[in-house]
């Protein structure tokens, strides 16, 4: 089993291209390799295909970055399941993750991050918690994105070393993670993780 992440970027006509590309770009080869694990398409389209214990991890680290943009946010349809052909092209591959993810895609409306599994048990609590946790996430000021980003990039730093990257106070970096709901974001995504390592099993 795997997973694809099918995406675009919300607002993205308001700034220049130059702006938000990048940014994503550097997330996104963080996960893989381009063109064979990850494509932007379309303009501001984007699709990866992960294993199942990074999908939810890569979501909100994405989301993260491009929440750093004043005005901007990414919508993601999350699938889980097999790949049937792998093309040298990640949009040319195919199999019920890929389809999935598109499903989870076209679904989206109010709520801007949609995960399908294939069980629908699994689906009703993830996509429950991810309610949840989007009135927080999509109300992430550009600080608290910046400060977010820079955690899950230095996991292995102290609060205090990551405050020092950003040229802040660690109270200050400690305040924006507490507005962003950034621990409680975190055991949802443990919860997330979990849930779909048990569909392995």
């Amino acid at each position: 089993m795997l997973t694809v992440i099918t995406g675009d970027i919300v607002n993205s006509r308001r700034i220049a291209t130059s702006r938000w590309q990048p940014r994503l770009e550097n997330i996104l080869k963080q996960y893989g390799r381009k063109t064979t694990d990850w494509e932007i398409f379309r303009g501001d389209s984007f699709q990866i295909r992960l294993t199942t214990e990074k999908a939810m991890h890569a979501a909100i680290h994405i989301k993260a970055c491009i929440k750093q943009l004043p005005g901007l946010d990414v919508r993601m349809g999350i699938g889980a399941g097999d790949q049937d052909f792998k093309a040298r092209k990640i949009t040319a591959s195919t199999g019920s993750a890929f389809i999935r993810s598109g499903e989870a895609f076209d679904k989206l409306k109010k709520q801007t991050i949609i995960i399908s599994t294939g069980n629908e048990k699994t689906d009703e609590a993830i996509n429950l918690m991810l309610s949840l946790a989007l009135l927080t996430m999509n109300n992430w000021s550009t600080t608290v994105a910046l400060a977010i980003t820079r955690h899950i990039e230095n996991k292995d730093k102290s609060q205090l070393e990551i405050a020092a990257i950003m040229k802040k106070s660690q109270s200050s970096v400690s305040e924006a993670l507490k507005r962003g709901g950034f621990e409680e974001v975190k055991q949802m995504e443990l919860y997330c993780r979990k849930e779909l390592s048990s569909l392995l099993k």
